[in-house]
């Protein structure tokens, strides 16, 4: 089954045109139940946080947000709680230039961009993939033509330039390919000055 990745702000005439008979999935978290469950930002609840030791997100997008450290901001694991799908991003214009993603909460080294995608996004994504949305997944499975629409295409994990596309990597997981969970060339992760967070 052919499955197609589209920009979310494209027009339904242009997605019909380019993708005459193909069912149209929105996946991000505007999309209507039961599909806005794919999303990252969804509260499914109960999702390990990779290096956490137990520790558990509401969402993916709160794994990622929480465990990210900023030059003027350190990790925020009160991101993990969120259940509304707002208020989750941290951003450089408020927090300075990212330097990287911390290796638990309480972790005292720091994962580059690339590494961070392989070992706390991908994993944590793929875990709700097959313990939390397995039916939506077998859904997408059984149907003839689909395009995934998504505020981002880019379905490389090395490409840093634009932000991982979550719906292109349910494309991947269901053609069963998806991305190498541990950097090949990836150097260990680096200690940090400040081994304790600073919370926020």
């Amino acid at each position: 089954m052919p499955i197609h990745i589209a920009g979310r702000r494209r027009t339904a005439a242009a997605l019909n045109a380019a993708f005459p008979g193909a069912e149209i999935v929105d996946v991000t978290s505007k999309a209507p139940d039961p599909w806005v469950r794919l999303s990252p930002f969804f509260p499914h609840g109960g999702i390990p946080v990779p290096y956490g030791d137990g520790l558990t997100s509401e969402s993916v997008e709160g794994i990622w947000q929480a465990l990210k450290v900023f030059r003027d901001a350190d990790v925020d694991p009160a991101k993990l709680r969120i259940t509304s799908m707002k208020g989750l991003k941290r951003t450089v214009r408020r927090f300075g230039p990212v330097e990287g993603h911390r290796t638990g909460p309480h972790g005292d080294r720091l994962l580059s961009y690339e590494t961070a995608r392989r070992r706390i996004y991908l994993p944590a994504y793929r875990w709700v993939l097959e313990h939390r949305a397995a039916d939506l997944v077998e859904r997408l499975r059984g149907m003839d033509e689909v395009v995934l629409l998504d505020y981002t295409t880019n379905g490389d994990v090395a490409d840093p330039s634009s932000p991982l596309s979550h719906a292109a990597l349910i494309r991947l997981y269901v053609e069963g390919r998806w991305p190498a969970e541990e950097h090949p060339d990836a150097p260990a992760p680096r200690p940090v000055e400040h081994p304790e967070p600073r919370m926020r």
